[in-house]
């Protein structure tokens, strides 16, 4: 059985590409974004490593911190961080975890046999401070991840965690949120200042408190 929301994280030691870690210590009281590549050097994964560096401040600015994991060995990960830096002109300074012997990728259910019996698949989680599962997204080998995508998440996230609110579809930073459902409508104005909007009964929207 996988991972679910919820759960929490389970901790590992590992070598990375910065040196030893212990993952909760490491994370300690930021959020973090863990995901898997199926191996160094392919194509697919050496953009999305780029497009992570490039985006370093994005996720700093959210106290996020990114921890990427790829089967194969650290020396293996510091010669492929030269090409992702030439070719996606950026530098890679999170760290890449080497999981040869499948130890984290394990623990993560990150091998889907009837994908692949050997090769991670695109897994991401989403790990809140108190170490617990947020979110978690699972892609194929061949379609590459969107990054803007797991910002947007994480601000949901963040947001949610907060306040009594929820995201619609689609929803970006900035935009109007939900009031939950649990919260009386006569108890809105006092929650939520800014003003709300009965769409329905159950379908209350409000400026984004945090704005």
């Amino acid at each position: 059985m996988g991972l679910r929301l919820g759960d929490e994280a389970p901790n590992f030691q590992a070598k990375t590409s910065i040196g030893d870690i212990d993952f909760h210590d490491y994370i300690n009281n930021s959020w973090a974004v863990l995901y898997s590549h199926p191996a160094d050097f392919t194509p697919v994964c050496t953009t999305e490593l780029g497009r992570t560096a490039q985006l370093k401040g994005e996720f700093e600015k959210r106290n996020v911190k990114v921890l990427a994991l790829s089967v194969d060995a650290v020396e293996e990960h510091l010669k492929w961080i030269q090409d992702i830096n030439e070719t996606q002109h950026t530098s890679v300074d999170f760290p890449i975890i080497a999981d040869q012997d499948r130890k984290v990728a394990e623990l993560y259910d990150m091998i889907h046999p009837n994908a692949s019996a050997t090769a991670t698949v695109r897994s991401v989680f989403v790990i809140g401070p108190d170490k617990k599962v947020k979110l978690t997204l699972t892609y194929p080998a061949s379609t590459g991840r969107n990054f803007y995508e797991i910002l947007r998440v994480i601000d949901s996230l963040q947001l949610t965690a907060e306040y009594s609110v929820a995201t619609p579809a689609d929803w970006k930073d900035g935009e109007d949120v939900i009031v939950v459902p649990a919260i009386k409508t006569e108890d809105i104005p006092a929650k939520f200042p800014k003003g709300f909007t009965e769409v329905k009964p159950y379908l209350r929207t409000t400026p984004q408190p945090n704005k």
